[in-house]
């Protein structure tokens, strides 16, 4: 089992990317949405990796973090989707748009991946309801604003609730996220503050 590989970003082509490690050229298969966020060649990146072992061919699937990763293998265990279907499902959607999309079922959203129609989409959001969760898309967020010692606590819950309303009267769960995350939390604000100020962004 490869869990990650880090060298030399050594070349990119249409679907993967060659990674040099030791003179060794591994070629990765990525989202287009990763491959975008790579630098130039000849920098040196850390790609987590899935190994797919086929009767006539060994592939490598990489993705830029570890929480990507494990949507893509929630991914690959809905039958009927393989590994190029869960890797274009997240070329389409990040792992934290596909979240909201499950939460909300949103048929069309996750059917707009190229090979994904929309009896495989409702499938996916069956199986994976349970799986992928509204608070851990609020978790990153917080996350990456605040640093890795922010704990989300009564501004994840209210990011939560302010998401959940936003959903509710109509606008769409990836832009219910953004709006909510373009507010600038101050302390002893509550879901409906949230709610008034992300609605501003959703106007505007």
């Amino acid at each position: 089992m490869i869990s990650y590989i880090r060298g030399t970003l050594a070349a990119f082509e249409e679907d993967k990317v060659i990674v040099d490690v030791g003179g060794v050229g591994y070629g990765i298969y990525m989202s287009g949405q990763d491959m975008g966020r790579l630098p130039g060649v000849g920098s040196e990146v850390k790609i987590h990796t899935y190994l797919n072992v086929k009767e006539d061919a060994m592939q490598l699937y990489g993705f830029l973090t570890r929480d990507a990763l494990q949507v893509f293998r929630l991914l690959i265990g809905v039958s009927g989707i393989g590994p190029k279907g869960g890797l274009g499902i997240l070329s389409a959607l990040t792992p934290d748009d596909l979240r909201f999309a499950v939460m909300a079922g949103d048929v069309k959203a996750i059917s707009a991946a190229p090979g994904i129609g929309k009896k495989t989409a409702e499938k996916l959001i069956l199986e994976l309801k349970d799986k992928l969760h509204l608070e851990d898309a609020l978790e990153h967020a917080v996350m990456e604003d605040s640093g890795p010692a922010a704990a989300p606590g009564h501004m994840g819950d209210a990011q939560t609730d302010a998401v959940q309303a936003l959903v509710a009267l109509g606008y769409g769960s990836t832009e219910a996220l953004k709006a909510v995350r373009q507010v600038e939390w101050t302390d002893g604000m509550d879901a409906e503050d949230l709610l008034k100020q992300a609605l501003k962004y959703m106007v505007f």
